[in-house]
């Protein structure tokens, strides 16, 4: 497989999420940088756009652990299309060490939920899950053994 990515959208928090996860992980957006509704060239359809929502963002992208890249956009009425937050979406990540499983655990499930703790699974690995604090729920999966 040559790119996995997961698509993300959000109720008019698209930049703060993406910043948010930034800060985590680091780097910088790719694939053009953001690029906003009011960005597009001008055709009959996107003239719907209220001044208020051509600033938001159409497309953003976020390369995080292992090439996994993040790519998000906002949804609006004008849009569209209607978000509903639910569960229907997990982002697994399987971080080299139990330190860094740590570090990003905690960071993402700051001023979110911790859903299941960091522990010792059957299957052999440290695993947890998390919902950060934009309804974004995060699995662990460290295959990191204790020495």
């Amino acid at each position: 497989m040559a790119n996995f990515s997961i698509y993300l959208n959000f109720q008019r928090q698209t930049e703060e999420a993406f910043t948010f996860y930034k800060s985590i992980f680091g780097g910088e957006f790719s694939g053009g940088g953001i690029a906003r509704f009011g960005d597009l060239p001008h055709f009959d359809g996107n003239s719907q756009f209220k001044e208020g929502d051509k600033n938001l963002i159409m497309h953003i992208e976020l390369q995080i652990l292992g090439g996994l890249t993040l790519m998000g956009s906002d949804t609006t009425e004008t849009t569209g299309l209607n978000l509903v937050t639910g569960n229907n979406i997990h982002i697994n990540l399987e971080p080299d060490t139990r330190l860094e499983t740590d570090e990003l655990f905690n960071k993402l499930a700051t001023g979110g939920k911790v859903t299941m703790e960091l522990t010792e699974m059957f299957w052999g690995s440290y695993y947890g899950t998390c919902t950060d604090k934009f309804g974004i729920q995060w699995m662990f999966n460290c295959k990191e053994k204790i020495s």
